[in-house]
């Protein structure tokens, strides 16, 4: 019988040949990425007792959630880590002035096919947009693989997504992967890898690709892949001159569920608080009133984002009633969006261009709400008290139905071409 993605990397970082769901097995990761949280993972290496980092050259650690420092204690915490550097030579070091770790790993080169990234944060699935097997572990975890090279994976159950028909105007990958998630609910892919198929996810970027397996995460996803074709190849050469192995899964490969989408008959979708999975059509939600717009985050902050909503607001005006934010998910997209007068746009229709980071999608700083406030946002998650008070309410979108809404002041459904 044939392999899945996951089973054949896995494999091929495990270094064996014959691998089935189910098997544990010790896994030698290319990549190793961590944020802040840097910080408690090297206090849990320090405390294993080894002399020195396993591997320098796969750490790449970038400063994202809390920049610039919002308080004495992140402000210590950053310097901490920054010692840390210095001291073990990690060379794969980004400070506050650089992004989004998840659009910062694609753009310098570290997410390659058929390889292993493990990043303590829960939105590393994000990366199997380029063919890499990423998931996210916890610290104690990260700091074994900072001591030893490896840590131990159990191979998934693969779940396959195909789709037929196209995606209509105004409906885009942000309402595809809501539709999933509010079909397979929080758990209905708890330690699987989710693959995608399709002639639709074949027409796509890759930065549409992206939103896709970054949000696999929130149906519990261990891992989500999109086969490499040669639009994967050419950005990965486009970033980097390290050699990479494309992997691809087998025609006969067992998958534990096969899910058909039609896409014809996708509408804009929306996840309503406070769940990522109460997922209902943008229509259902149209008219309930917003007093913020967020647009940006490591799920929707790339330029063709920005784009999408520059060309909706190009002209017009956010409500007044409406605080709008941007945020574009790296410093490269911040110069490029500015290079092409994108954020002109939204600055005249009166929304704040904030610095690249995690911000308020983290809930930590930067446009947090007040009890009985709304929020439409691009981002990836409407915990209760994710973005402020615990009474304040999340709707998750795609960035169309976010700058739609915000200039009419309520949930809005984009416009499609007529």
């Amino acid at each position: 019988m044939g392999k899945t993605m996951a089973e054949k990397i896995l494999a091929k970082a495990a270094k064996t040949k014959d691998v089935s769901p189910g098997d544990l097995l010790d896994v030698f990761p290319n990549v190793a990425m961590s944020h802040e949280n840097a910080g408690l993972v090297s206090k849990v290496f320090k405390s294993i007792g080894v002399p020195k980092l396993y591997n320098p050259e796969s750490i790449v650690i970038i400063f994202d959630h809390r920049v610039p420092a919002e308080t004495a204690k992140t402000a210590e915490g950053h310097k901490t880590v920054r010692e840390f550097i210095k001291d073990y030579g990690i060379k794969n070091f980004h400070d506050i002035n650089t992004g989004i770790c998840h659009q910062v790993l694609p753009e310098y080169g570290y997410c390659r096919p058929g390889e292993v990234l493990v990043g303590t944060d829960s939105h590393t699935t994000t990366h199997g947009a380029f063919g890499t097997f990423s998931t996210g572990i916890g610290a104690t975890e990260m700091a074994a693989v900072w001591a030893t090279g490896k840590l131990w994976l159990m191979v998934p159950e693969s779940i396959k997504v195909t789709t037929k028909g196209k995606l209509k105007t105004g409906v885009y990958s942000k309402d595809l992967i809501l539709y999933l998630i509010g079909l397979l609910k929080a758990d209905g892919a708890d330690y699987k890898s989710v693959e995608f198929f399709g002639k639709a996810i074949d027409e796509m970027t890759v930065a549409s690709r992206m939103v896709l397996t970054n949000l696999s995460m929130e149906m519990g996803a261990k891992a989500a892949m999109i086969p490499p074709d040669q639009k994967t190849i050419d950005y990965v050469k486009s970033v980097t001159d390290k050699p990479f192995e494309v992997v691809k899964p087998d025609s006969d490969a067992h998958y534990s569920r096969t899910i058909e989408v039609d896409l014809d008959k996708l509408t804009p979708q929306i996840a309503c608080p406070h769940a990522v999975d109460n997922v209902k059509p943008v229509a259902d939600m149209a008219g309930t009133p917003i007093h913020q717009a967020l647009l940006g985050s490591c799920t929707n902050g790339r330029l063709e984002d920005l784009e999408i909503g520059a060309k909706i607001l190009a002209g017009k005006k956010v409500h007044n009633e409406v605080r709008m934010l941007v945020i574009p998910a790296s410093w490269k997209v911040y110069k490029e969006a500015l290079n092409r007068g994108i954020l002109s746009t939204y600055i005249d229709a009166g929304a704040i261009i904030l610095n690249p980071g995690c911000g308020p999608c983290l809930g930590a700083h930067q446009g947090l709400m007040a009890p009985g406030e709304r929020c439409i946002s691009s981002t990836n998650r409407n915990f209760k008290g994710r973005m402020g008070s615990t009474e304040a309410e999340i709707f998750l979108a795609s960035p169309a139905t976010v700058v739609t809404s915000a200039m009419a002041g309520k949930i809005t459904v984009p416009e499609a071409k007529k």
